[in-house]
């Protein structure tokens, strides 16, 4: 058996790409450390050029994904079957931000992150928060239709391009077959993005070194030190929901053993840890669900749909905990009220994430929901924006699990989930 053939089996290519995240960490300690600017120059380079592969195919194929996808559906049954198969998977996006919500509330009236911490943010995070965007809901209607077509693909905004692929998509189910030429071409399309991002994921190794090494280099021991109340309780959410929430549903709702969802979806989550991006994940979450028995079809309409309005970690745990802690640091004591809030927020307002700056959108609408003083406004997220990158590695992972929960899910509600097939000996890492 060639190298090649060897290497892009799943196991051996999980093993290597582990063994660089790990090789990755240990070059980012002695960067930061040692102080060698050229390999913190070297491990940030690989990073962005990487990132930079994985990001310019993420708009084609979301678009193309969404109309081939909900095409799709016309073979699992008529437009009645479509609008369930859509309905049952929005309110499953409901039920689990429900619970990840809860948990975030739960942990942050027990632990209580940022009770006794006393920090001042810095005024180079200050600035940056002034330059954002915050987050309010009449702005996030208007930014969801773009100004022309060609706007929403020329800025990269994800949220527009999927609003704009499920206009599209309607359009040509409604016509049949009047419009397959053009679902033709979007599959060619869609095909095409597929083969090259295959030939991406095979640097998935050397990327997720550069990653990782960039993260370490950069932050060096700030993983551990500051604010570590936030940080901890913040990872103890998405193991809890990734490890224990998704598992049950999993066990007895979809039928599925969990053991066999993680050996499925493995390299998808450690991808998304890493790179910090669902968008830039796409690729392997949607072979993912295909490989744990969902329909092509309906994954390629369930997993883009997701990989912007089902993001439990950034749209629902996190708003929650940060909420409580930025509370905590002004010696607030969040009400009844407040709480109920956070929830309507997280269950409703998912919605307004998108890409990877999602959290701050929605922890902006939830800090305006419960009503907190501008000034604590302000000064909460200059604190948290520090830490950032530390929390949006746990909460990637946590979005992309549950994006691949719930079209498993659904498809085992809808009869659809197929019986688990044997790998084939020559899978490529973009099928793991």
């Amino acid at each position: 058996m060639s190298f090649v053939r060897t290497y892009t089996k799943p196991k051996i290519f999980g093993l290597v790409t582990l063994g660089a995240l790990v090789a990755g960490a240990l070059l980012g300690f002695l960067a930061k450390n040692s102080g060698i600017k050229w390999l913190s120059e070297a491990l940030a380079t690989i990073a962005t050029i990487f990132t930079n592969l994985l990001q310019f195919t993420v708009i084609p194929l979301v678009f193309t994904a969404i109309v081939v996808g909900v095409n799709s559906l016309r073979g699992l049954g008529g437009p009645r079957t479509a609008s369930r198969l859509g309905g049952r998977t929005l309110l499953w996006f409901a039920i689990t931000s429900l619970i990840a919500v809860l948990i975030g509330i739960v942990i942050g009236l027990i632990v209580q992150p940022g009770s006794g911490v006393q920090v001042t943010p810095s005024k180079a995070n200050i600035a940056r928060i002034e330059d954002r965007p915050v987050g309010n809901w009449w702005t996030f209607l208007q930014d969801l239709v773009p100004g022309n077509f060609v706007q929403a693909f020329a800025d990269g905004k994800i949220l527009q391009v999927v609003f704009l692929a499920l206009i599209v998509a309607a359009a040509t189910y409604a016509l049949g077959e009047r419009a397959q030429p053009f679902v033709t071409v979007n599959q060619a399309v869609f095909d095409v993005i597929q083969k090259v991002l295959g030939w991406i994921i095979l640097l998935a190794p050397i990327g997720v070194l550069g990653l990782i090494g960039r993260a370490f280099a950069t932050y060096g021991n700030q993983f551990f030190q500051p604010l570590f109340s936030l940080i901890w309780t913040v990872y103890l959410g998405a193991i809890l929901i990734t490890f224990a929430v998704y598992p049950l549903l999993l066990r007895f709702v979809g039928k599925i053993d969990p053991r066999q969802f993680f050996a499925k979806s493995w390299n998808a989550l450690q991808f998304a840890f890493v790179s910090r991006s669902s968008g830039a994940t796409l690729p392997l979450s949607r072979q993912s669900a295909v490989d744990l028995g969902v329909p092509p079809g309906y994954a390629g309409f369930a997993v883009p749909l997701g990989t912007t309005t089902k993001m439990d970690g950034c749209a629902a745990l996190y708003p929650a905990l940060a909420s409580v802690f930025i509370a905590n640091l002004a010696g607030i004591q969040l009400s009844v009220l407040q709480y109920v809030g956070i929830v309507l927020v997280a269950v409703f307002g998912s919605l307004a994430t998108a890409g990877t700056t999602g959290w701050f959108t929605m922890l902006t609408l939830t800090l305006s929901a419960i009503n907190l003083p501008p000034e604590v406004t302000a000064t909460g997220l200059a604190i948290v924006i520090a830490i950032d990158p530390i929390l949006d590695m746990a909460r990637t992972a946590t979005n992309v699990a549950g994006q691949i929960t719930v079209p498993v899910l659904v498809a085992r509600q809808e009869g659809l989930l197929a019986e688990e097939e044997a790998p084939a000996d020559d899978a490529t890492p973009a099928r793991v």
